[in-house]
């Protein structure tokens, strides 16, 4: 590569694109980009990194490639294009945004049920099943798996579902969210259907990672952000005022309670009150879905005024999918 600096690309368009500038500016990471018709910006926490806005398809081909070092897409993206000789590699398989399914979708009137039922179905059409996608290789490899004999897969941009109805295809695969868009059009998605569960993924070029330090540096520092950040959302800090003179015996209560552990365990320090009283406070943090188990199980054992704070970043010594990275390299 002779290029010197060190790219990253968003998605321009589609569903993808307002989410991950949220996504990034929510992790520390903000865009700026004064013209919403310019292809280039920059992260001013990282002001030695290049953002290029590309079509999702088109960030894939480029990481491939290697004219982009890092891209933000969609995995059904990245799984159609990424290409069989591992030069995109992915460094983040799930940054929890973006959702949605590749899938096989029928008329509702198809006696088909499974995938399994297309052969049949085949038989009796005069012409091979013919299938609309924009996923020509995840689609053709899934009915091929599956023993789906005589299709043919029809390239097809924009709306697909109308595809069965005027006629230039018999059933399609495409994204879905909630479904509502399928019913509407009068088309269900078969039972054992599924493609693909999607959502937003970050990768990069493998030849830049193992050749370029520069690129294998910011690397680890944008897995750096984006775990601590994601880390961060699944937790609360919940503080709590323990009366008690033994910090050592608080602790033994606290451990005795399998929701307050925290992290390496809790955190505590003498309350100096007016009166003259022997108060802990205890420190912990507590995974979203335990909270209120940890906020009744605070007060079995003594726990009052008790304060939940959200968590913006849990930094760790070696984030795991830094530790992964260097493993895969």
């Amino acid at each position: 590569m002779s290029r010197r600096d060190v790219r990253f690309a968003l998605p321009s368009k589609g569903r993808l694109e307002q989410a991950a500038l949220n996504f990034l500016a929510d992790a520390g990471l903000r865009v700026d980009k004064p013209n919403p018709r310019q292809y280039f910006a920059r992260i001013p926490a990282l002001p030695e990194l290049t953002v290029v806005f590309q079509r999702p398809g088109d960030i894939v081909v480029s990481v491939r490639e290697g004219s982009i070092d890092f891209g933000l897409a969609g995995l059904d993206a990245v799984e159609e294009r990424r290409g069989d000789n591992g030069e995109v590699m992915i460094l983040h398989e799930a940054l929890r945004f973006g959702h949605c399914a590749l899938a096989l979708a029928v008329p509702e009137d198809w006696p088909a049920e499974a995938v399994g039922d297309l052969t049949g179905v085949c038989r009796d059409l005069p012409h091979p099943l013919r299938v609309a996608t924009q996923y020509p290789a995840l689609t053709g490899r899934f009915l091929v798996e599956r023993g789906v004999e005589g299709f043919t897969l029809i390239a097809a941009e924009g709306t697909l579902e109308v595809a069965p109805t005027i006629g230039y295809a018999d059933i399609i695969s495409d994204l879905v969210s909630s479904g509502q868009t399928l019913r509407d059009n009068r088309l269900r998605v078969l039972e054992d259907g599924l493609i693909l569960h999607s959502q937003a993924v970050f990768f990069a070029n493998r030849a830049a990672l193992q050749t370029r330090p520069e690129v294998l540096s910011l690397a680890r520092q944008l897995l750096e952000y984006l775990e601590a950040y994601l880390r961060g959302q699944e937790n609360y800090l919940v503080v709590a005022n323990m009366r008690g003179d033994n910090p050592a015996a608080i602790a033994r209560a606290l451990f005795a309670q399998p929701d307050l552990s925290g992290l390496q365990g809790p955190t505590l320090a003498p309350v100096y009150t007016r009166a003259g009283e022997l108060w802990h406070s205890v420190t912990i943090v507590v995974h979203k879905d335990r909270l209120i188990a940890a906020v009744k199980a605070l007060r079995v054992i003594g726990g009052s005024g008790v304060i939940v704070s959200p968590v913006t970043y849990i930094f760790e010594e070696e984030p795991e999918r830094a530790r992964r990275l260097n493993e895969n390299l």
